[in-house]
């Protein structure tokens, strides 16, 4: 099993006491999002990897050599400023941790996102295009990896329309994107791919991968028995992971976000957690049905 750490929530960057805490106990029960009285228990006996999605790493970085199973960093860097993620960490700061991760973890371990694109009269296309040439330029040597996505109209993104203020991009945005995009990487050593699009721009250099493949998941634990995450839909040829999170409960406040929906829930959510429960927000009732993942 693998566990993703999280698509639902930054756990690294608000409940990282929380998940070491679980670690050092040997499990974690995670509440079923559509069936609530059901819980689900994992041993960690029973992980293979582990998949740290975050915005912030930095507050895991003190405890990583304690983590002994194999780790993979999904770590998203947007050139956004703080109208758009209200409480992300300055940049400069999470490339540092960024690069302290990949000398503890291993270069071809680091995943950098450049998640989502969206294109407005204050981001527009050459604002991206420089931005994401200088973040190439500051991590050279320091990943190899960049996936890059673009904006979908989620709940919370139609909520705040008024802030992204974000246009449609034409094709003509798109073959920007896609030749300079992997100009830039390609010279910085790195490779270039979208993420469970339609538009895959491999015709201007981006290369055709999953985020996490078969291939690297045999990299990571030496096993070839990962089912595709059917979960994702048909588009993602991903293999199967278990998300441990809590939706509505990341304090990013990002104004695309497709796990938030509702802040007031999120603070609520944030207010219940208990770094010493089994459960990532509030506790096991007595009528919960515990299950064990294998």
């Amino acid at each position: 099993m693998i566990l993703n750490v999280s698509g639902r929530t930054d756990i690294v960057a608000f409940y990282t006491p929380w998940f070491i805490n679980r670690y050092k106990a040997g499990f974690i029960d995670v509440r079923n999002p559509f069936n609530q009285k059901l819980v689900n228990r994992i041993y960690f006996d029973d992980v293979d990897a582990i998949m740290f999605c975050t915005k912030n790493p930095i507050p895991i970085l003190k405890y990583l050599k304690q983590i002994k199973k194999p780790i993979l960093f999904h770590i998203t860097l947007t050139p956004y400023k703080n109208d758009i993620e209200p409480n992300v960490p300055p940049k400069g700061n999470i490339i540092n941790a960024i690069k302290k991760i990949s000398e503890i973890i291993g270069i071809d371990n680091v995943y950098i996102r450049y998640d989502p694109i969206f294109i407005s009269d204050k981001y527009n296309i050459d604002y991206h295009i420089k931005s994401f040439d200088n973040l190439c330029r500051l991590l050279k040597g320091y990943t190899k990896h960049i996936i890059v996505s673009f904006i979908d109209e989620y709940k919370n993104v139609s909520k705040n329309l008024n802030i992204l203020n974000y246009h449609k991009l034409t094709d003509s945005d798109y073959q920007k994107i896609g030749i300079n995009f992997s100009k830039s990487a390609k010279k910085n050593n790195m490779t270039v791919q979208t993420c469970c699009e339609d538009i895959n721009l491999i015709e201007y250099g981006f290369i055709k991968e999953e985020c996490i493949s078969h291939t690297l998941a045999f990299k990571l634990t030496g096993k070839t028995n990962f089912k595709t995450w059917k979960a994702r839909g048909n588009n993602c040829k991903c293999v199967e992971m278990f998300d441990i999170g809590v939706y509505n409960s990341c304090r990013h406040f990002c104004k695309y976000c497709y796990a938030n929906f509702d802040e007031n829930k999120v603070e609520l959510n944030y207010q219940n957690h208990d770094v010493n429960s089994s459960l990532l927000v509030g506790k096991l009732k007595y009528d919960d049905i515990i299950k064990i993942r294998k």
